[in-house]
């Protein structure tokens, strides 16, 4: 939201730059910017100790503009009342459109900072896109080795898979079932790929019979 300061050139209006620039170290965010150099154009000069905070800052840009202007300078001065010379150098701080002296970004530093930021946000969408699954794994009979099945089941390894917790959990008629947590990256692992191509087919497809999902959550 812009600011708006009023009478720069009176007390009550340095005072209220001065309340303004309590904390901060310029206008608008922590950089000097072209609301600085409007605002420096309208104060006539460092105000001293009267109003510090405006005299810290209009030091900070007088330096910055400095190694801008490298040149040495003789000096000018304006005649008339305090108002309209104000009024004058404010109209000169109006004129930025022709006068840049800082730069403003290219298009391709615009279209290289967006290319940053998308990239940045997709990294994020994909890191924040897991999912947490509740597998149950059943064996082909009471005879099956559990702990050779849970081996092979655990033996699966692809980027964005993470086996968790386990335990068996009994069938009935002897027979126990591998009840196992695993957490996915959505984007890397499809659970009916896992299923299909690597839990159920050889040689796993020794110890397990089928899988089911139990439970789907997102994270």
């Amino acid at each position: 939201m812009a600011v708006t300061f009023s009478n720069l050139h009176t007390e009550s209006g340095l005072k209220a730059l001065n309340d303004f620039l309590s904390g901060k170290s310029y206008i608008s965010g922590n950089k000097l910017t072209k609301d600085d150099i409007k605002v420096y154009a309208a104060v006539l000069k460092n105000p001293g100790d009267s109003f510090p905070n405006v005299s810290q800052w209009y030091n900070s840009v007088s330096s910055q503009l400095a190694a801008s202007f490298p040149g040495k300078a003789v000096g000018v001065g304006f005649g008339g009342k305090a108002a309209p010379a104000e009024s004058a150098k404010a109209e000169a701080a109006d004129d930025d459109d022709d006068l840049d002296l800082f730069g403003d970004e290219t298009e391709e530093d615009k279209k290289a900072a967006e290319e940053r930021e998308a990239a940045k946000k997709s990294a994020k969408k994909k890191e924040s896109g897991k999912s947490s699954v509740l597998m149950d794994v059943k064996p082909w009979d009471d005879e099956t080795d559990m702990k050779k099945l849970e081996e092979a089941v655990r033996s699966v390894e692809m980027p964005g898979l993470l086996w968790g917790a386990s335990k068996l959990v009994a069938v009935g008629y002897g027979i126990k079932k591998l009840q196992i947590m695993l957490t996915i990256v959505d984007d890397l692992v499809s659970v009916d790929t896992l299923i299909e191509e690597y839990l159920t087919t050889e040689p796993r497809n020794e110890y397990i019979q089928s899988c089911d999902i139990v439970a789907f959550n997102k994270i």
